[in-house]
């Protein structure tokens, strides 16, 4: 059997750890839900927005965001109904909400955009599932978040719970030399009995903030997604 088909799909993106403890709310009814919708002058407004602060609106982050085969991973869009579920993921522990932020896909300090991106090994012996997404700021509070993020794996060893979930054995870990900074760890999920170590490596460039999600349900030491992709999506930043 080849790995990746062993994999849960729970592996894929954070956000669906948020969905598994939602109640019971349907894609279809998302997607009714005018606050879920864009209004006709969203784009213009974030782009104005975008542009007072001297960052990066969606369409701009969409285009330096990898998608195909990327340092031997498949990079993919993912829907933006997919993702909400995790937009305010609220930890029960004030210091620690960076880290329940980022679990949902999002910064913790709202950016002006956002994209998603799954993240699917190209070899089938490759056990290793993430996603990454890219989160546009000032520079000033990507900075921000950065430091809250760095003060947040300190400050939360035993972890927290967020919409009925528990994350716990939070651990700092080596972060890559790249970008203008860098935060690693490895938190671990409960669901149900099952325990899932993540990790994350997290990069400024700028004004960007770029997450990168593994999990490995072989060997959670080896969950980190490989740096080669870290680079290349910095590339193009």
């Amino acid at each position: 059997m080849k790995l990746r088909r062993a994999l849960p799909i729970l592996a894929v993106l954070p956000a669906l750890l948020a969905a598994t403890a939602c109640s019971g709310e349907s894609k279809e009814s998302r997607d009714k839900n005018p606050k879920a919708s864009a209004t006709p002058n969203a784009d213009e407004k974030e782009a104005a927005e975008a542009k007072r602060l001297g960052a990066l609106d969606g369409k701009a982050l969409e285009k330096v965001a990898i998608t195909g085969m990327t340092a031997g991973y498949d990079a993919k869009k993912i829907a933006k109904a997919e993702v909400e579920a995790g937009r305010d993921m609220q930890a029960d522990t004030k210091a620690c909400q960076p880290l329940a932020s980022l679990i949902g896909g999002f910064t913790h300090i709202p950016a002006v955009s956002t994209v998603h991106r799954s993240l699917q090994p190209g070899e089938a012996t490759n056990a290793n599932v993430g996603s990454m997404w890219l989160s546009s700021h000032s520079e000033e509070n990507a900075t921000r978040v950065m430091k809250e993020l760095r003060t947040a794996v300190t400050a939360c060893p035993k972890g927290f719970k967020t919409l009925g979930l528990t994350y716990g054995g939070v651990e700092g870990l080596p972060a890559p030399k790249l970008g203008d900074e860098a935060v690693g760890y490895r938190i671990t999920g409960e669901i149900g009995k099952q325990k899932m170590p993540m990790t994350y490596t997290v990069v400024r460039s700028g004004g960007v903030v770029a997450a990168f999600y593994g999990v490995n349900m072989l060997d959670p030491k080896k969950a980190a997604i490989p740096e080669a992709v870290v680079k290349a999506q910095l590339n193009r930043l």
